[in-house]
């Protein structure tokens, strides 16, 4: 009986076990799903078109990790939205669309704002390198078809608080 008791205690243990790890599993895989509460900055970031101004509300990823987590998992966002990246210095800047399900347009800006290469109509869940060309510091990520359709243009230029701030 006291064989039995412990086989029993035993197994107990490593159900418990297995149960617990199935369960940060499925956790983890439904945070990854679930993109985090969107926070847009007070401040709308406005580019100087020919046309004139246009303006869209935005999200920052500011941290490696949210820059890592950019707009993945996001099913939607409105058109008068984007995400500015900050990457701190003018560098070669790479991005991807791994777990991305939406189409965007990348604008890749110096560290005065200037737009200077614009990757548009990217593909959702591509894992194709899109790279900047040239040393940026930002990029912003608006739904594809937005810098056409409002006349943004590699030159124009992005005013933000968070532009041109020193990256130490």
């Amino acid at each position: 009986m006291t064989a039995r008791r412990t086989l029993s205690s035993k197994a107990g243990k490593q159900a418990l076990v297995a149960l617990t790890g199935l369960l940060l599993i499925a956790g983890n895989a439904q945070a990854q799903d679930a993109p985090a509460p969107v926070v847009y900055e007070s401040d709308p970031i406005v580019i100087e078109t020919v046309a004139g101004p246009v303006s869209f509300r935005v999200e920052l990823a500011m941290t490696p990790e949210q820059r890592t987590l950019g707009l993945m998992y996001r099913k939607s966002m409105p058109e008068d939205v984007g995400m500015l990246f900050d990457f701190g210095e003018a560098r070669m800047v790479v991005m991807w669309m791994r777990n991305t399900y939406l189409p965007l347009d990348m604008l890749f800006m110096a560290e005065d704002g200037t737009i200077a290469t614009i990757a548009a109509d990217t593909v959702p869940l591509s894992e194709e390198v899109i790279s900047s060309g040239e040393p940026v510091r930002y990029v912003l990520e608006l739904n594809s078809g937005i810098a056409a359709a409002r006349g943004i243009a590699v030159g124009d230029t992005a005013r933000h608080p968070a532009i041109g701030v020193s990256g130490d």
